[in-house]
C-alpha cells in the first residue's frame, strides 16, 4: 500500500489515495485541487526520505468544503480581584480529499 506523511495545515497527516483529511483552512475553493507537500513516501517495502527524491514525488488533494471546528471556551478567572473573562472560538477548516500520490 502506498501512502505518505504529508505536511497541511501546520501539521504532518498520514494520507493514502482517497482519504479524506480536516485541515487548517487552505486558501483555494471547494472543487479546487492543491498540492501538499511530502515528508515521507512509504511504496510497499521502498521508503523515501531524502529531500532530493522527494522533490519528484506530488501529493495532489481536491477541496470538498471549507468549514469551522466546534467553539472552545476560554475562561480566564483571578481569585479575590473580581476579574473575570470569557471567550470563545471556532477554527476555520478545509476538508480534503487526497486523489493522488505520484
Amino acid at each position: 500500500m502506498v501512502y505518505a506523511i504529508v505536511r497541511a495545515g501546520g501539521r504532518q497527516e498520514k494520507v493514502a489515495v482517497g482519504d479524506v483529511l480536516t485541515v487548517d483552512r487552505v486558501q483555494a475553493g471547494a472543487g479546487e485541487t492543491v498540492n501538499l507537500a511530502p515528508v515521507l513516501l512509504v511504496d510497499g517495502e521502498t521508503v523515501t526520505s531524502t529531500a532530493a527524491d522527494l522533490a519528484k514525488v506530488t501529493v495532489t488533494a481536491e477541496v470538498i468544503e471549507d468549514l469551522r471546528g466546534e467553539k472552545i471556551v476560554i475562561q480566564k478567572f483571578k481569585n479575590k480581584t473580581g476579574y473575570k473573562k470569557r471567550q470563545g472560538h471556532r477554527q476555520e477548516l478545509t476538508k480534503l480529499k487526497v486523489t493522488g500520490i505520484k
